[in-house]
């Protein structure tokens, strides 16, 4: 399947909520919780006014013209947050286009765009039993903290 990567325009900026959602995960058997989870403060942070603050930067997969990723970063104080110099990184794709190595290619073309910006690293927060823990290992991140349901991760530029 054939797709692009590109930056996130910021009347696009929008679709961050439906992608902040998809990012949750969900384990199997563990029913989705509704939509409105993402009204939560500590979700909030990942999106309210995005765009509008300096470290702010996202990048999408597209398809015939449908936006089926995006990985984005921006330092906030998140689950991810290693200290202030730091973006942290959130990211997702459709359900439906898991699987085609989009991920992989969203998240090596952040990581260039961000080494080139002259940030030195990237951290993120993820469930130890999501599967993209593989990705994240495959791409350089090593974990520099835990608790017992997540791994807080980061990687050199």
């Amino acid at each position: 399947m054939e797709y692009v990567i590109r930056e996130m325009r910021n009347e696009e900026y929008c679709l961050l909520d439906n992608f902040l959602y998809e990012a949750i995960f969900i384990p199997d058997g563990i029913e989705a919780p509704p939509k409105s989870i993402i009204d939560c403060p500590e979700l909030q942070e990942y999106i309210i006014d995005f765009g509008k603050r300096k470290h702010d930067k996202a990048l999408v997969a597209e398809i015939q013209e449908n936006v089926v990723g995006a990985i984005w970063v921006r330092i906030m104080n998140d689950y991810g947050h290693i200290d202030n110099d730091t973006p942290s990184l959130a990211m997702s794709i459709y359900k439906e286009y898991r699987g085609l190595g989009i991920g992989t290619s969203l998240l090596k073309q952040l990581l260039s765009v961000e080494r080139l910006a002259g940030y030195s690293k990237i951290s993120l927060s993820v469930q130890k039993s999501n599967y993209a823990v593989k990705m994240y290992k495959k791409a350089g991140f090593t974990v520099v903290d835990e608790n017992s349901k997540e791994y807080i991760m980061a990687i050199n530029l």
